[in-house]
């Protein structure tokens, strides 16, 4: 049988008392990788199957070494470390409330939108959280564009009664964000 990610197994069951195996495979050797649009891609272009897809996004982890994607099968956990173009999280959809915003990552993950995180960096939005770069993909930001509002000079986020600029930041006013190109 072959595992999500690739890595063949014989026998797909946990067996009891045996100790988890862990196959990590490294981002040079990962087949796959995540595009600046939140888009999974291979040597033969985007994924395409939803449920695949949204196996990938729930997967994502992160440690010392990087993002990965995991599963479990059987006794073995797979571990893929893997290249993105721009960050591995992002805003996919969101829920607006009277006065509150929750963001909903690729990851399944639910969080509140802190106003003050937000950005604009190369025609795209970000916020960060817990020190990870987050992009508003295509879907998440059409959803919050009821609450934008933009001047021509700046760029408004309007949440019940109040008013907030986004700033607008180049790419070396930034810290090392940690970019990691496909090669």
């Amino acid at each position: 049988m072959c595992g999500l990610f690739g890595t063949r197994h014989p026998n797909m069951r946990k067996q009891p008392g045996k100790p988890m195996q862990e196959v990590v495979i490294t981002k040079e050797e990962a087949v796959f990788w995540l595009d600046r649009h939140g888009f999974w891609r291979n040597r033969h272009g985007r994924f395409e199957r939803p449920r695949i897809i949204a196996k990938f996004h729930a997967a994502i982890g992160r440690d010392h070494g990087g993002y990965y994607v995991s599963q479990v099968n059987g006794d073995v956990r797979e571990k893929v470390y893997f290249n993105h173009e721009d960050t591995a999280l992002f805003v996919f959809d969101l829920r607006i409330a009277q006065d509150a915003v929750t963001l909903i990552l690729n990851t399944g993950r639910e969080v509140p939108l802190m106003p003050d995180t937000l950005y604009i960096q190369n025609d795209a939005l970000y916020t960060v959280m817990e020190g990870e770069r987050i992009r508003f993909a295509e879907r998440g930001l059409m959803k919050l564009s009821r609450l934008l509002e933009d001047d021509g000079a700046t760029c408004y986020l309007c949440i019940g009664r109040d008013r907030m600029a986004i700033p607008e930041k180049t790419s070396s006013s930034l810290h090392d964000n940690k970019r990691n190109d496909r090669p």
